[in-house]
């Protein structure tokens, strides 16, 4: 795919097709690696770990999957139960 250039205040940017945006999992405001290599602009996007929410992680707790009490000894604090 053949793309273009253009400037943009006192930068050069390069708009990417939202099609290759899509395919490649890259959202506007996503951060990338910049880099030249052997001849070649190297793109390469930054994921950052996604942030979990506890409200849908304790969504996937079921029956089946939920953890059996972890300690069974004798209550030596103010342990809550």
């Amino acid at each position: 795919m053949i793309v273009q250039f253009a400037k943009w205040g006192n930068s050069v940017a390069l708009r990417i097709p939202s099609a290759t945006l899509r395919e490649a999992g890259i959202k506007e405001g996503s951060s990338a690696d910049l880099s030249y290599e052997n001849g070649r602009i190297v793109l390469t996007p930054v994921m950052r770990p996604r942030r979990h929410d506890l409200a849908e992680l304790l969504s996937r707790v079921t029956d089946e999957n939920v953890q059996a009490q972890a300690f069974d000894g004798p209550e030596v604090g103010s342990e809550v139960w």
